[in-house]
């Protein structure tokens, strides 16, 4: 990265780009889990813009780039978060940190009081971003789903 990114909230004229990073940055998670049809590969460009339209997620701007995404929505009290997406050459580099950081401001501001999100049991660098960044783990589902949690305020 040539500048810092800045982080502004998402918008349904991102999805284009969002939907190239979100495919790249799955990639690896669809290698790992032998799942070449899991959702975030999926997804349509309309899906993913109707998303868009009431959305609390951020995006990380790097030189006129989006280089890494994250969306959420309020669902009462609670902050869900999800597909947290990096662009492969630039995982690694603090993004998953700063947006997380970013989206979860945008939920307190919102009113929400604890965010939730979850990640497979096989996706040991997720589990390990989301627990330095301080959320607990709440349940494993049978399939091998982690979820976790987090108090926002």
């Amino acid at each position: 990265m040539t500048g810092s990114p800045r982080v502004r909230p998402i918008t349904p004229d991102d999805a284009g780009e969002v939907l190239t990073i979100q495919r790249a940055a799955f990639a690896s998670e669809a290698l790992i889990y032998g799942d070449p049809d899991m959702p975030p590969l999926t997804q349509t460009l309309e899906e993913l813009r109707a998303e868009l339209v009431e959305n609390l997620g951020c995006v990380a701007v790097s030189d006129h780039r989006i280089v890494g995404a994250v969306r959420a929505r309020r669902d009462g009290d609670l902050l869900l978060i999800g597909r947290l997406a990096i662009a492969p050459d630039q995982q690694g580099e603090g993004l998953g940190t700063l947006l997380l950081g970013a989206v979860e401001e945008r939920g307190r501001e919102a009113g929400a009081s604890e965010a939730e999100l979850f990640t497979g049991g096989l996706s040991e660098a997720n589990q390990r971003l989301y627990e330095r960044e301080g959320y607990h783990r709440t349940e494993e589902t049978a399939d091998g789903e982690i979820f976790y949690r987090k108090r926002l305020i």
